[in-house]
């Protein structure tokens, strides 16, 4: 089941869908994500450790069959981290290469190591 899918989904069908994933929630939990699946608008869920923010994207990659990609936040967390990396190694290696004739390929898509934000679609 794709998300597109799912935009005719109703309040209490979600609710439904939750419970059958084991989810637990009342409507301040429910109405917040019905209401960003239907406006197809992100919802930024806060909270201290251990509340169940990542539970709550968990089960509904699980309702939709969606893939979950996960950005864990700490301090010194930059763009680059998040985005993507070189492949040094990848790099070097090409550099390496005897027969390299156009060393402006070492930073072509081919030696990027796609991060989390990278990886998801819009």
């Amino acid at each position: 089941m794709k998300l597109n899918e799912e935009m005719n989904l109703t309040l209490n069908e979600l609710h439904e869908k939750l419970a059958a994933a084991k989810y637990i929630a009342d409507d301040r939990i429910v109405v917040p994500l019905f209401l960003a699946l239907k406006l197809q608008k992100p919802l930024l869920i806060t909270g201290a450790a251990g509340v169940g923010k990542t539970e709550i994207a968990k089960v509904l990659a699980s309702i939709f069959d969606l893939e979950l990609i996960r950005l864990q936040c700490y301090e010194g967390l930059d763009e680059n981290k998040a985005l993507y990396e070189w492949n040094y190694q990848k790099q070097l290696l090409h550099i390496q290469n005897k027969n390299v004739c156009n060393d402006n390929d070492i930073f072509s898509e081919d030696y990027l190591l796609s991060r989390q934000i990278g990886r998801a679609h819009v």
